[in-house]
């Protein structure tokens, strides 16, 4: 949601999650994919005075698929974490940079069109244990090497020179006011970290390199520590 805090607020929450306030009382606030059916709005005026909105939140239907086997159990190998660890210090890190962008205001494009081959907020449950759910939506082209663009206007806070072991080649945008997307699989990367972007600039290129199976875009966004639906930003794909 994207919200104007009361005139005078002096600091804003979304139940626990402290709000960022532009200099005009503007704010941005989300609910994860399992949030609970009702949240409320704080806002803190100059002279101690809170002011508290109730928020319902409307369930989704998501695609689950129940597997009734048990889910591997074994963990990552400490080789494989020797190499993961570094990488997940630069996501981190990026994450939290906090660019100056209004990019956050727009109404998000769609990066690429094509087939919508992964869906946000799927799911499957082994034996009754849930395993992650897709945190993004994946878009097909059907060719390696397809140029994307910018969704919205941001900075680029991560553009890695090699592939990661999941990600491979990962560019991550920070819109401002802690929303960030990240596009992952990519054959190359058109800007490099700190350039600063436009909606519908070319930003980079579709591939399948880290944890592919073929090329593809994947294109999650986050606020804060939630994750959330690209499709709510643009809707359907025209």
């Amino acid at each position: 949601m994207r919200g104007q805090a009361p005139g005078g607020s002096v600091s804003a929450h979304l139940g626990d999650q402290p709000l960022v306030l532009d200099s005009q009382g503007r704010f941005f606030a989300a609910f994860d994919r399992d949030a609970a059916p009702v949240a409320a709005l704080q806002a803190r005026l100059a002279d101690g005075t809170t002011i508290e909105s109730p928020v319902s939140i409307q369930p989704r239907a998501w695609n689950i698929e129940r597997v009734n086997l048990a889910r591997n159990q074994g963990g990552p190998s400490e080789e494989f974490m020797r190499r993961r660890r570094p990488e997940l210090a630069q996501i981190n890190a990026a994450r939290a940079v906090n660019a100056n962008s209004d990019g956050w205001q727009q109404d998000f494009i769609w990066p690429v069109k094509g087939r919508i081959s992964g869906r946000f907020g799927s799911q499957r449950i082994y034996a009754g244990v849930p395993g992650s759910y897709h945190s993004g939506i994946d878009i097909a082209t059907g060719e390696n090497g397809t140029a994307y663009v910018a969704p919205a206007d941001g900075v680029v806070v991560l553009a890695t020179q090699s592939a990661f072991s999941l990600e491979g080649y990962l560019l991550i945008i920070d819109h401002g006011m802690g929303l960030n997307s990240a596009f992952l699989h990519n054959s190359s990367l058109a800007v490099k970290q700190g350039d600063v972007v436009r909606q519908g600039q070319h930003i980079g290129n579709i591939g399948s390199t880290g944890s592919a199976t073929g090329p593809h875009l994947h294109w999650s966004l986050k606020w804060q520590d939630t994750r959330l639906d690209p499709l709510l930003f643009t809707g359907p794909m025209g």
